[in-house]
């Protein structure tokens, strides 16, 4: 299969998905999840749905239960969107690439800081001291 084709039925899985998600699933554990992308398999059978959850470990894993019991509601609505002769299989896991690009901003802020303070640090003893008692008259 053309991977324009399947990259044109993962877009159309992504949106279908994201559109349930937030309109018709009624699960209450399905909440604060965000689609970010879907791989799909070369035969069409499986894809794998990237979602974003917003909350700690327990919430995400909860959310993730959430959608697995969801998972036939929504390939019944791939199903009326695709015409497709299998329906894929959805597997869905956290994506995180939300979270490192956190982690990786967070450090960099805090190589940041403690360049700034050592600058500083330098520049006030720079222009604050006086001579120091070592140097040669």
């Amino acid at each position: 299969m053309s991977s324009r084709r399947l990259l044109k039925a993962a877009e159309a899985i992504r949106e279908v998905v994201a559109n349930a998600i937030v309109t018709e699933v009624r699960d209450p554990r399905v909440r604060d999840v965000t689609v970010i992308g879907v791989e799909v398999s070369p035969d069409m059978r499986e894809a794998k749905v990237k979602v974003s959850v917003m909350g700690d470990d327990s919430q995400k894993q909860l959310s993730l239960r959430g959608l697995k019991n969801s998972a036939g509601f929504l390939q019944s609505k791939i199903a009326n969107r695709l015409d497709t002769r299998y329906t894929p299989k959805l597997r869905f896991e956290v994506d995180k690439g939300q979270e490192n690009a956190m982690t990786v901003s967070e450090i960099l802020a805090q190589i940041r800081r403690e360049k700034e303070d050592a600058t500083d640090d330098r520049d006030q003893n720079d222009s604050g001291e006086e001579a120091s008692p070592h140097s040669n008259d």
